[in-house]
């Protein structure tokens, strides 16, 4: 049973009229097609006695033929309303739909009540989105080869990176250096914007590069991944450019140590908050609690980051298949930051993961 089997399953156990997908991410997960619709809408409906179909913008449809899409595919032009024509298309498979689900955590609130308009007396009360997630949850062995593929383009781009640092580069130079090279390999879209921060700059975790020159003896935070045939890598390493001081190598040491403890710990049976703990015990036990200051990992597959997050008050226990990433930080203002970050999947006795660059403190010379 396919992915959009499972769905329609689904959609029949609970007894649904109409299960409206919204999100282009899991619309390709069902589909294989892959689109951002922007402003447009673009949505895939699936029935329990019905074949399900997509709307799409009118320039989308023939892109939806080609990916192999076996059922029927309707296309809308700018100036139509889509929302009237996605009722029309729904009455002619089920005159009165009544209860529906729909991805509550993405749809936006203007296509709601335009749903609601056409179909006043339905009920939009089961969230789709709390399946998806669990059915993504788990890779199977074709997925994880595609990871693993993605994976290895990462530690490429790592390579690529390390070898870029220079005092005459700045941070988005060497950004601009990774992309480049990727993208004359063949790999023509990264997984998000790739993060290179030296010095200070690395204790903003959710900070950019900047058009400031790589500081010399000091820490440099690599943050990236790449987008393989629709299934995403993520990992961070941290380097030394030069001689360090002794508290960034403390620094690094201790998220090191923390990073591997839950590497090890990574296994069947163990919850997403054990986990978590594991690394937090070891940066506060040196000291550095208060400068972990983000979960210790997210769900990685088709996305970069989804479902589920291995944090403090997540119960649920880990399970052969499920991937993620463990990235214990350190980050002091006006200091340093420290990151080290490997996605991995769970496997019968552990885990393993989809990236191999070394995680020892390298040191590149000034």
């Amino acid at each position: 049973m396919d992915n959009l089997d499972k769905l329609r399953q689904w959609t029949q156990e609970q007894h649904l009229d109409v299960t409206y997908v919204s999100d282009p991410i899991n619309i390709n997960y069902y589909t294989h097609f892959l689109s951002d619709p922007h402003e447009r809408t673009l949505g895939l409906f699936v029935f329990p006695d019905h074949d399900p179909f997509i709307f799409a913008p009118a320039l989308e449809v023939e892109s939806v033929k080609a990916v192999g899409w076996p059922y029927e595919v309707f296309g809308y032009l700018d100036h139509e309303n889509a929302y009237e024509m996605i009722a029309d298309l729904i009455k002619a498979r089920v005159k009165n739909p009544m209860n529906w689900a729909i991805e509550k955590e993405q749809l936006q609130v203007s296509r709601y009540e335009a749903l609601i308009n056409y179909f006043p007396e339905a009920v939009f009360n089961v969230n789709a989105t709390d399946f998806i997630e669990h059915q993504r949850l788990y890779k199977t062995p074709a997925e994880i080869e595609l990871m693993l593929a993605a994976g290895r383009e990462a530690d490429e781009a790592f390579k690529v990176g390390f070898k870029a640092v220079s005092s005459e580069r700045t941070e988005q130079q060497v950004v601009a250096e990774i992309e480049y090279h990727m993208m004359a390999q063949g790999v023509m879209h990264m997984s998000f914007d790739t993060i290179v921060q030296s010095g200070a700059n690395a204790a903003n975790p959710h900070g950019a590069p900047l058009p400031d020159k790589i500081k010399p003896n000091a820490l440099v935070l690599f943050d990236l991944g790449t987008d393989h045939q629709g299934y995403m890598s993520d990992a961070s390493r941290t380097i030394a450019y030069g001689k360090i001081d002794a508290k960034s190598q403390d620094i690094y040491n201790v998220c090191l140590e923390a990073q591997l403890a839950a590497m090890a710990a990574a296994k069947p049976g163990i919850t997403a908050a054990q986990l978590d703990k594991v690394a937090r015990d070891i940066i506060t036990k040196a000291g550095y609690g208060d400068y972990f200051i983000h979960r210790l990992g997210h769900g990685l597959g088709t996305s970069v980051h989804e479902f589920p997050s291995i944090m403090a008050g997540n119960n649920m226990v880990l399970e052969p298949g499920m991937c993620f990433s463990i990235e214990p930080g350190i980050y002091i203002p006006e200091v340093a930051g420290v990151r080290i970050e490997d996605c991995v999947h769970i496997t019968a006795n552990g885990c393993e993961p989809f990236t191999h660059t070394p995680k020892t403190l390298q040191t590149l010379p000034l």
